[in-house]
């Protein structure tokens, strides 16, 4: 509900009233959704994208994604669709990430509207933040929609709501340990900081949880189980994308044949892949990556 145009940037250092330099601008057209559907899509997973967009960099993330053939399903807002900034100065990366686009009460209801009448319609991902203009409460009225359909639903939203949310059985949720924390007010300092927050999860109504931790790897708990993917160590180029990447990576896996334990090392390596990249990048290593991890059930 929140795409963007992401701009990567390199300097040498950051400094005050002075012109900082900049090298190798790298524009991706973005969102978390759009790179979800990109990298799926990359992985042999029908899917389409659906989103709000709006002035110039709107149009050029739905011209982007139809000339690689992705499906859009694009809603118009007045505003123009944010741009953000990833500048890294050769040591950290500093993330510049506007608000976004606002959108109207009409162009919600025409979300709503599509959602209603979309032809083979098996799962619906939602994925990132909510820009001006829509309240939390606009989740339930997705979900419900997709209760309505038959729609299974996966959820990568940082809302405050999520407990709330859960009581809708989404088949899978994908929190990050800073989410954790903010959300549920926990910390995962030890494996049974893990144990008890997962069950917490599952007991608000969460059906599968992929729970991410950057560079320590990944858990996965389907409420009976736990198992634990290491991930590779990579130069990071930039964080942006690469949480999408992992989950489109691992659902191509989980929701097809390939399994748990090739589900977890393909997101671990997709994740990793595109840290080390500007946007997406070329996915060339991802392979390679899988390989180097391993899989292994902890509970």
């Amino acid at each position: 509900m929140n795409p963007a145009v992401d701009m990567n940037i390199t300097s040498q250092g950051i400094y005050p009233k002075v012109v900082n330099r900049t090298w190798d601008s790298f524009y991706s057209h973005n969102g978390k959704g759009i790179n979800l559907t990109r990298v799926a899509r990359h992985f042999g997973v029908e899917s389409a994208a659906i989103g709000f967009f709006g002035g110039f960099s709107g149009r050029y993330i739905v011209d982007s994604l139809r000339e690689e053939g992705v499906p859009v399903h694009d809603i118009p807002v007045e505003e123009t669709t944010r741009i953000n900034i990833f500048l890294n100065d050769g040591s950290s990366e500093y993330k510049f990430v506007g608000e976004g686009a606002r959108v109207s009460p009409q162009a919600q209801k025409q979300l709503l509207a599509l959602l209603k009448e979309l032809p083979d319609f098996d799962y619906l991902t939602i994925n990132g933040s909510l820009p001006p203009g829509i309240e939390e409460s606009f989740y339930d009225e997705i979900l419900e929609v997709c209760a309505q359909r038959g729609a299974q639903v996966v959820l990568d939203i940082s809302s405050k709501r999520m407990p709330e949310l859960l009581r809708y059985r989404p088949l899978l949720i994908k929190p990050n340990d800073e989410e954790i924390r903010e959300i549920w007010g926990r910390t995962l300092d030890s494996m049974e900081d893990v144990v008890d927050t997962l069950a917490l999860l599952h007991g608000q109504g969460a059906r599968n949880v992929l729970l991410t931790l950057g560079d320590k790897g990944m858990l996965f708990s389907d409420g009976a189980g736990i198992w634990f993917c290491d991930a590779p160590k990579v130069k990071l180029v930039s964080s942006a994308c690469a949480g999408d990447s992992c989950l489109a990576a691992f659902l191509s896996e989980w929701l097809g044949e390939g399994g748990l334990e090739t589900a977890m090392r393909k997101g671990s390596a997709t994740g990793a892949d595109v840290a080390g990249s500007n946007g997406i990048g070329d996915l060339s290593r991802v392979t390679t990556y899988m390989q180097s991890l391993t899989v292994k059930k902890v509970r």
